[in-house]
């Protein structure tokens, strides 16, 4: 009985830590560091918020960790003045006008990663839940950021390995 107990409770802990290794998070790192990362888990929504560096203009993404949970899907974008970059498109989504708002719905865009670059005055921010991360104050502007779903490991490993 004492036996079984103790293989019972090894095969619990490797499970227990199995499940803590492999684990997804949301990670978001430059070429230099991790900036942070959150628990992923399958439709965590996330945004995105900046100053479009043309138009001057507000312009938000909203994503979400796809079903599998390792990569994110855009689903909508949302603008106030047309601009370069900015979908508008039938085959982009479905557009529409919403006040002051250009409004793109059903991008249904499946990604890997997204990568985000501070520029000058665009004010880029990144939000998770509640929690907003002021970005542009995190890197040198011009700096690369990735977004991406990745299992606890890779953290440790760089997320290289």
């Amino acid at each position: 009985m004492k036996r079984r107990m103790t293989v019972l409770l090894l095969a619990l802990v490797f499970v227990g830590v199995g499940c803590y290794i492999f684990c997804p998070r949301l990670v978001v790192s430059s070429d230099e560091k991790i900036l942070f990362s959150v628990p992923a888990e399958k439709g965590l929504a996330f945004s995105t918020r900046f100053i479009h560096s043309v138009q001057k203009t507000p312009v938000e993404e909203y994503f979400t960790v796809n079903e599998r949970i390792d990569g994110v899907v855009l689903h909508s974008t949302r603008y106030q003045s047309f601009g370069v970059g900015l979908p508008f498109l039938s085959t982009d989504g479905n557009f529409r006008r919403d006040g002051d708002w250009f409004v793109m719905e059903g991008m249904e865009r499946k990604l890997s990663s997204v990568v985000l670059r501070p520029g000058v005055g665009t004010e880029l921010t990144l939000r998770i839940k509640d929690k907003i991360f002021p970005l542009y104050e995190m890197v040198p502007l011009g700096t690369p950021i990735t977004v991406q779903v990745v299992p606890r490991y890779k953290i440790w490993s760089g997320l290289d390995g």
